[in-house]
């Protein structure tokens, strides 16, 4: 059982999680164990090949009652729903909290780039967004991580030794820290504590 005293006492306006190799089965489980009636926004990036299909949003949408879909460019952000950054394209997060999709140059030798969409989802949310990194093989998502805790929000980082791949978790946690280390259970009890 995690302790309660591990959870934060605010409810986050939005969810941000960052992933790559490993993670279609890691989102896959949160996907499946999420409650019925979540209502928070998340925003996801999965490291996917730029000739990728969208299979990823269709096969998460079937495993929960959150709307999960591929982001669409100027998309409003809105509870209920889920988005995933699309191949190829970095996913930002506007001041006025909509989703912009742009090709900019690749970030972290990724394009979706974690960083980018962590550090303007920062930039929108502060204090209340959460993040969540997971399963990958690069060190993406650890800048972004730390201007995320830096801005006030709060950060979740897969523990490595129960990551497919421990080089995303290590990485983030080397360089911002975080609030909450746990395996993929606890980070779907966690989530699924927030109201």
């Amino acid at each position: 059982m995690i302790e309660q005293k591990s959870f934060p006492i605010y409810k986050p306006l939005a969810i941000v999680i960052g992933t790559s190799a490993g993670g279609v089965e890691a989102l896959t489980k949160i996907f499946i164990g999420l409650r019925a009636g979540f209502s928070i926004p998340i925003l996801v990036v999965q490291h996917i090949s730029p000739s990728s299909d969208s299979y990823l949003p269709k096969h998460l949408n079937r495993l929960t009652t959150v709307s999960v879909n591929e982001a669409i460019d100027k998309t409003s952000i809105e509870e209920f729903n889920a988005y995933l950054a699309p191949p190829n394209y970095h996913m930002l997060v506007e001041e006025d909290r909509t989703i912009s999709l742009t090709v900019d140059e690749k970030v972290s030798y990724a394009r979706p780039s974690i960083d980018v969409l962590f550090e303007t989802a920062s930039r929108a949310y502060g204090r209340n967004l959460l993040g969540v990194i997971m399963t990958g093989a690069n060190a993406d998502g650890a800048s972004g991580s730390k201007l995320l805790r830096e801005m006030g929000g709060f950060l979740v980082v897969q523990d490595p030794k129960s990551a497919h791949i421990s080089t995303m978790p290590e990485a983030a946690l080397q360089l911002a820290g975080a609030d909450y280390v746990t395996n993929l259970e606890g980070i779907i009890e966690f989530l699924n504590q927030l109201k």
